[in-house]
């Protein structure tokens, strides 16, 4: 096993970049998008891949369609109708996005086209329930800058997002309407060739101009990074969707590139080794010989009525486990391919004997086989049904890497950082007309328009923002990338609270309770509000905020009033808190006698444990100095 250095790689990159639109419509119809986990409405939907107008099938689509997945959907009447059900043609297309989109288009001096023309792009992996998502090309060209480097813009479209993916149970997967049809722009940017760790920089830049418009949602799930990544001697595309957040973007490169040039290494290997494989005789039927096999994932396959099949590979041995960089290796290539068909996972002949299986049963199964120590096998509990199908796409993707390197794909971005296949690379067939929306005409009005809006630039914006609130400079670039920006501002514009406690808790607080594990879903924005509001007339301190934020996304309270009740929070009047003080001093006499003034420290300790969330550390500071002064000068 080899260090990777990906300097040594050549790697270039692209970004997509799927913002929503802060319309709170959806794009072909008048429904708001509300997340709720209230579902009225239930219906099921089996889709399948059909031919394009040049008679092609989109390999992705059929890919997808082996899968043989049954779509449920749920459906709330607040947040979806009938033309998310695929009942009724699509509206008028809305006229907020229409012109977001264009002013979005004008900001990156990117080219309008005239004429837009609604397509469909095939989608059957149950994400739309006509079995495609509706897209408009915007614009072409333009570019944006970023520290004097100027970064390409390859199209920008204006599209439906897709279906909330609710889960799987076996045969069925399951999708929530309140997020299908929410309108959003893609933009694609031109590949470029820079260091992973500047990636991130570029595509905060292109979400701050975004955010800059004021009209894009913000927040978890609001805006999604793609990122297509190549290396120039594999010279293939891979796409990795879903990279939620920025921190992840130079992790997923770097994987990425490491598990290409990893894939030309187990290429070259597999051609010196000089497999063959034998069609007629490669899958056989060993649930018999291995029926008191220990393991006990096998047992547990054959008590759900699976097959247990062993698939050979002649002058094999030693690959599936060849490992050129670490944790890229030819059997985690297969299990991903195995997993992506619902099956619980693969063994392969270099990883045993291990999780039960055992030398005994290795010698029988290469008798079984006829083969030696120079070939390989892969053992699969799968249903009867499925063996051809699963196998077969085994034995491609390996003759793919032997033959070509790198297999085209659509990957998935992981929390770690790293790709996992999620279904093979969409090619032309996959895009064709909508036939239920005409043509939109542009005009030069539209233009003139979109361009008297082009926002400030983000630099503008921050300058103005810091000197309308007097807040320092990194806040306030931390609440004009947050989520909380327009809430920011309402609150500060609705009470007296200072704009840099306002903006520290949103940023801060907030974000401190969430690394410790708590969901700030549950935080409602009017419940923000109401807290500065209790705040301000004094009913709660300062202190109290962070409890009664702590309480809500714990789960424990819905309310401001549930989460105080909850933590006995009650603000305590002036005389109520003298009289605690003065107790606290008289108690710790011996404390005061020896620190003198240093007892504030143990004291401030002793108080605010008693007093948190009843009164600000300030005021209790500032009482505790005055009569430890007080008791100092009587003893």
């Amino acid at each position: 096993m080899s260090e990777f250095s990906i300097n040594d790689v050549g790697v270039k990159v692209g970004l997509e970049i799927h913002q929503q639109l802060a319309t709170n419509k959806k794009l072909f119809c008048n429904c708001t998008p509300i997340e709720s986990d209230e579902y009225f409405i239930k219906f099921q939907r089996k889709l399948r891949a059909s031919k394009s107008e040049l008679g092609e099938f989109d390999p992705a689509a059929l890919f997808e369609k082996s899968k043989s997945k049954t779509i449920m959907y749920y459906a709330n009447p607040e947040s979806s109708c009938l033309v998310e059900q695929d009942e009724e043609p699509p509206h008028e297309l809305d006229k907020d996005a229409r012109k977001i989109s264009l002013i979005i288009a004008s900001a990156l001096k990117s080219n309008i086209f005239s004429e837009i023309y609604p397509m469909r792009k095939t989608v059957v992996d149950g994400s739309n329930t006509t079995g495609f998502q509706r897209t408009m090309l915007i614009s072409q060209g333009g570019f944006y800058d970023v520290d004097g480097t100027k970064i390409g813009i390859q199209s920008i479209c204006l599209e439906e997002d897709a279906a909330k993916i609710l889960g799987e149970e076996g045969s069925i997967r399951k999708y929530g309407l309140e997020r299908l049809g929410v309108p959003l722009v893609e933009i694609a940017t031109e590949p470029f060739e820079v260091k992973p760790q500047e990636v991130r920089k570029i595509a905060l830049s292109l979400g701050r101009i975004l955010r800059s418009t004021k009209k894009v949602k913000r927040g978890l799930g609001s805006i999604r990074q793609d990122v297509n990544v190549s290396i120039k001697e594999g010279g293939v595309v891979i796409e990795v969707k879903g990279v939620q957040q920025l921190e992840q973007l130079e992790k997923v490169v770097e994987y990425e590139a490491k598990r290409q040039h990893g894939l030309l290494k187990i290429s070259k290997k597999l051609q010196e080794k000089n497999w063959m494989h034998n069609y007629n005789d490669d899958r056989k039927d060993i649930t018999e010989l291995f029926s008191k096999c220990k393991s006990k994932i096998i047992q547990n396959a054959i008590k759900k009525n699976q097959k247990i099949f062993a698939v050979s590979f002649r002058n094999m041995a030693g690959m599936f486990g060849y490992s050129p960089y670490e944790g890229i290796r030819l059997g985690k290539e297969v299990a991903e391919l195995v997993r992506f068909f619902g099956l619980g996972g693969v063994f392969h002949s270099d990883e045993l004997p291990n999780y039960g299986v055992e030398e005994s049963d290795l010698e029988n199964l290469k008798e079984f086989l006829k083969i030696n120590e120079n070939d390989g096998f892969l053992i699969l509990a799968i249903p009867e049904e499925k063996i051809h199908t699963i196998v077969d796409q085994i034995i491609l993707r390996i003759e793919h890497i032997k033959n070509e390197g790198i297999p085209i794909d659509t990957r998935l971005a992981t929390q770690t950082g790293e790709t996992k296949f999620l279904r093979p690379r969409p090619g032309a067939a996959r895009m064709y007309p909508e036939t239920d929306i005409p043509p939109i005409i542009i005009s030069k009005e539209e233009l003139e328009d979109a361009k008297k809006n082009i926002p400030k630039s983000w630099d503008e914006s921050i300058k103005e923002l810091q000197t309308k609130y007097e807040i320092n400079s990194q806040l306030t670039e931390q609440i004009f990338d947050s989520r909380y920006i327009e809430l920011f501002e309402k609150i500060v514009e609705k009470t007296k609270v200072s704009p840099t406690f306002v903006a520290s808790v949103l940023c801060s607080t907030i974000t401190n309770l969430e690394r410790s594990g708590l969901n700030s879903n549950l935080l409602q924005n009017e419940n923000i509000v109401k807290s500065f509001e209790l705040l301000e007339v004094g009913k709660i301190a300062k202190e109290s905020i962070e409890i009664i934020f702590e309480n809500i996304m714990a789960g424990k309270a819905n309310t401001i009033e549930e989460a105080m009740k909850n933590t006995a929070i009650e603000a305590v009047n002036e005389s109520d808190l003298e009289k605690i003080i003065e107790e606290i001093v008289e108690k710790n006499q011996d404390i005061i006698k020896n620190q003198k003034e240093r007892a504030i420290g143990p004291l401030m300790g002793i108080a605010m444990k008693e007093l948190r969330g009843k009164a600000s550390g300030e005021t209790v500071n500032k009482l505790l100095l005055k009569n430890i002064k007080k008791k100092l000068a009587s003893i």
